[in-house]
């Protein structure tokens, strides 16, 4: 029998709660993660105490027979479960579109550009505008919609166009819905020029890239990163704790002191980074954005970056329901 799960905090654009939690990636890609949602998870992380699941999504799982101007409504029972699961288990549910009609930051490139061409900004508002229909009216404390996944390679005029347009379809349907829009850069740079929309922003926390990206293999600036230390120094520049605060940290308060929310959509680390340097750069990570008072979301529960299954080769993994346990660093989230 499920325990009673203790209330949502309340959420609005201008100040977010100190969320804490996974991405979950049952609808992450089309060919590569798209099993659907696992009801265990969600249950697990409310278990541990979280009580935050981002949802990453790829648009072509509900493009219905590759044609995005057609939406299969079918699929939505899986993502109508997880909403469900997310109230069941005490957990605010952030869905976000990872892969976007003409833009995602993962390979393959789309065909079409979300950017510049108003044809596919509106397919986009179109997908966006079905959300809005089919969940309106479930509480913002509970739901929230996260526009587009690391936007990369725009300026922030252009990218503030798009925004527009999405907001635009969302209100039209569901005026009150929450929703946060990821910062420039990947996620990386606040954007001012979003404060009109009256929306949250997204940050990221895998700053410096040296450290969360050793050795990854779909990162092409990997094969240059210097071996990974926490405090780092390279290239004339130190590494550490007040480098988060002064990079990551302020440009995000003068944000948030302009009437904007903030949440950290994702962070975690590469399972080839020594697991010694992981924990110390998580916890440095940590400390910051609980004297912030952002909320997280790690990427991801079970992986390459995860708490669970991550292949570390310097991990002494607990058998853990069926999976390897990353305790160390389970129990270093659960202190924050």
């Amino acid at each position: 029998m499920t325990q009673p799960r203790a209330a949502l905090p309340p959420a609005t654009h201008s100040r977010l709660p100190r969320w804490r939690g996974f991405n979950l990636q049952g609808r992450y890609s089309l060919q590569h993660s798209n099993p659907g949602f696992q009801e265990d998870e969600f249950q697990l992380i409310s278990d541990w105490g979280f009580n935050f699941a981002r949802l990453p999504m790829d648009y072509r799982i509900w493009s219905k027979n590759g044609d995005w101007n057609v939406i299969d409504e079918a699929i939505f029972k899986d993502i109508d479960r997880a909403v469900g699961w997310g109230k069941k288990y005490g957990l605010h549910i952030c869905l976000n579109v990872h892969r976007a009609p003409g833009y995602c930051i993962n390979l393959p490139k789309e065909s079409r550009d979300l950017w510049t061409e108003r044809e596919v900004q509106d397919v986009f508002a179109k997908h966006w505008a079905f959300f809005a229909r089919r969940y309106q009216g479930i509480p913002n404390d509970e739901l929230s919609f996260d526009l587009l996944n690391e936007p990369n390679g725009v300026d922030s005029a252009a990218y503030a166009k798009v925004v527009q347009v999405l907001v635009e379809a969302i209100r039209a349907e569901d005026p009150r819905r929450l929703i946060i829009a990821d910062g420039l850069d990947a996620g990386a740079t606040p954007v001012p020029e979003l404060i009109p929309f009256e929306v949250a922003q997204g940050a990221r926390g895998y700053q410096p890239m040296p450290i969360s990206h050793h050795q990854a293999s779909w990162f092409p600036p990997a094969a240059h990163f210097p071996p990974p230390a926490w405090p780092l120094r390279h290239e004339g520049v130190v590494y550490d704790k007040a480098w988060l605060r002064k990079n990551t940290i302020e440009p995000w308060k003068a944000l948030e002191a302009q009437g904007v929310g903030v949440v950290v959509g994702e962070w975690g680390c590469h399972n080839k980074t020594p697991h010694g340097v992981v924990l110390a750069w998580m916890e440095d990570q940590l400390q910051l954005w609980k004297e912030a008072g952002w909320g997280w979301a790690l990427w991801n529960l079970k992986g390459n970056f995860g708490v669970m299954d991550s292949n570390r080769a310097d991990v002494a993994y607990e058998g853990f329901k069926g999976h390897g346990l990353d305790r160390k660093m389970l129990d270093l989230l659960l202190r924050y």
